[in-house]
């Protein structure tokens, strides 16, 4: 015991308890279920701190008194999962990053328009599906002024062990919701929306136009597919980054950051 620490030395793999940590696959804990997995001390602590609750923690046993230390003088009566790094990454199928991970509570699902009240730039990710791309568009999101993300059609869920990890914890710090509606129902809500995508009717990111809208909806298509092409005509602007020596597009997540950065509120 630790304080109101419970610490336990695992010495089977079939431990009670430690079947979260023993589906760490990427297909096999994938997220949308009721417990998902962080990792990092510094990444459970940004969860800690925006509310979302412990189940238990997997902790190399060295670093108990080291950098997981903080960490676990916070879990007042959550076990602690401890052993040496072999036995832990037999149990997980990888060496555990920093040592430490933390399993949590999925928070309540909140809806579109709970998310998008009061927002002025939101960041729509339709079937963005790689998980490095969306933790990576979470974390510029929370840099540059992103007040919500919505998701759509199938994009990859926040909380998968990756997204949170690329995120460095900013999936906890802006909200989000699942979304099925397009342009028409962001209009609704009080958007004008920006489609980011290579065509004729397009305008430069840096368009006038662009900077004294109140309220934006930024949508961000595919890695390989980028936005339906119904999506793309009933948007209220078309939106191209311009570019140099011939590319003629970037990765989505670095498309995001450029276009947060532009289009943020002066």
């Amino acid at each position: 015991m630790i304080g109101n620490v419970n610490c336990i030395e695992i010495e089977s793999l079939d431990h009670p308890g430690l079947e979260v940590y023993s589906r760490l696959t990427e297909a096999g804990l994938r997220g949308d279920g009721e417990i998902f997995i962080v990792e990092s001390p510094k990444v459970i602590s940004v969860a800690l701190d925006s509310g979302l609750v412990p189940v238990s923690l997997l902790c190399e046993r060295r670093h108990i008194a080291g950098q997981a230390a903080g960490i676990i003088a916070r879990l007042d009566g959550v076990p602690v999962y401890t052993g040496d790094r072999e036995v832990l990454a037999a149990l997980t199928g990888y060496v555990l990053t920093r040592g430490v991970l933390c399993a949590m509570r999925r928070p309540e699902a909140r809806s579109a328009c709970e998310v998008c009240r009061g927002a002025r730039r939101v960041a729509v990710l339709d079937s963005v599906v790689d998980s490095t791309n969306v933790g990576a568009v979470f974390r510029s999101a929370v840099a540059l002024g992103v007040d919500a993300v919505l998701l759509a059609g199938g994009a990859c869920d926040p909380l998968c062990r990756r997204s949170v990890r690329v995120s460095m914890g900013a999936v906890f710090l802006v909200p989000w919701a699942r979304f099925d509606g397009g342009p028409d129902a962001l209009r609704a809500m009080g958007f004008r929306t920006v489609a980011m995508a290579l065509a004729d009717s397009s305008v430069p990111l840096d368009s006038p136009l662009l900077r004294n809208e109140e309220r934006l909806a930024i949508i961000i298509g595919n890695e390989g597919d980028g936005l339906p092409p119904a999506t793309v005509a009933a948007a209220d602007y078309v939106v191209r980054i311009p570019m140099a020596h011939g590319v003629d597009s970037l990765n989505a997540a670095a498309a995001a950051a450029v276009a947060f950065w532009e289009l943020r509120v002066r």
